[in-house]
């Protein structure tokens, strides 16, 4: 077992974390670009390090309906990642996906949406965990996504109890894409302990000397 502790990480390690966090970010909206056929920029990611409780209220309430696509992760690290979006950014996408889908005045998704949505966090997922492989030359596999459009923090509940075998702390990395209008995505990454020190290894960073 790893001796690497989220909460006593070094700024280096942050750093590393953080650019790690950008690329993949950055990736995935390259990814969705090309999925809707039009320019896409993104700012900035913010990569904060957060305890699981303080997570709700960062992405806008335990109570914000989100859609939430959650990928488990497995290979040379393991985990599970995970895409949020509000309700409203998760219908726009929609509407640019398929005209004529992802009605606002609605509130629920019907099967297609439902199922392109799906593909969507897929996709998106998919290219930031591909970014991550690539740059540290590890093998990873993602599952078939599963899907939860509900309260946030219901969304959460599951790798919540996940992550309290693993510690308190937790990486959120907060993505704002622009095309006609601002989409805030969240990806949650969430590595076991051992996984950060193989990513990190990965890199030439040796925890054991910091």
């Amino acid at each position: 077992m790893s001796g690497f502790n989220l909460q006593k990480m070094s700024n280096e390690y942050y750093d590393v974390l953080k650019e790690l966090g950008n690329i993949g970010a950055g990736n995935a909206t390259t990814a969705l670009a090309q999925m809707m056929d039009t320019k896409i920029d993104m700012s900035v990611p913010k990569v904060m390090l957060l305890e699981f409780y303080e997570l709700g209220d960062m992405i806008g309430g335990e109570e914000q309906i989100m859609a939430g696509i959650s990928l488990a992760v497995d290979g040379d690290i393991t985990g599970s990642i995970m895409f949020l979006l509000k309700r409203e950014a998760a219908k726009h996408l929609m509407n640019q996906l398929m005209p004529g889908m992802g009605d606002a005045e609605s509130e629920d998704f019907n099967d297609m949406e439902l199922s392109a949505l799906k593909e969507v966090g897929n996709i998106i997922a998919g290219a930031y965990l591909n970014s991550l492989a690539s740059i540290t030359n590890l093998l990873i596999y993602p599952s078939v996504p599963d899907l939860a459009i509900d309260m946030a923090g219901a969304i959460l509940s599951m790798p919540a109890i996940q992550f309290g075998a693993i510690g308190d702390h937790i990486l959120l990395i907060q993505t704002q894409f622009v095309d006609k209008e601002l989409i805030e995505g969240y990806f949650i990454l969430l590595p076991d302990i051992d996984s950060y020190s193989r990513i990190l290894g990965s890199l030439g960073i040796d925890i054991n000397t910091n």
